[in-house]
């Protein structure tokens, strides 16, 4: 589905039975594996997002699949974790330089 509708949200369960929307930002293929980017959607008793930290809030999450079932999982390799982040934080940031598009050159 295009974004041109606007974003995309997702409803995930915690394991504590809590239930999360969270705001799809971008999917990632990497290693064979995919991976997904997400903001909160709504912040704990009305909160704002912070404005001075980008990183604020961002999820990460492992998408695998179980008995034919796609489900979205935490990265829990700390080196995997890492090398994702680096790879979103390129491909964000890529997005958004294209966005902002420098003319005249």
């Amino acid at each position: 589905m295009s974004e041109e509708f606007g974003p995309t949200f997702v409803t995930v369960t915690d394991e504590d039975g809590n239930d999360i929307e969270l705001e799809h930002l971008e999917t990632l293929e990497w290693n064979g594996a995919t991976y997904m980017a997400f903001f909160p959607a709504q912040y704990a008793d009305g909160e704002e997002e912070p404005e001075d930290d980008e990183e604020y809030g961002l999820i990460l999450l492992k998408v695998i699949c179980e008995n034919g079932e796609e489900l979205l999982s935490t990265i829990d390799d700390e080196e995997e974790l890492e090398a994702v982040y680096e790879e979103f934080m390129d491909l964000l940031f890529d997005d958004e330089e294209d966005e902002d598009g420098e003319t005249g050159r």
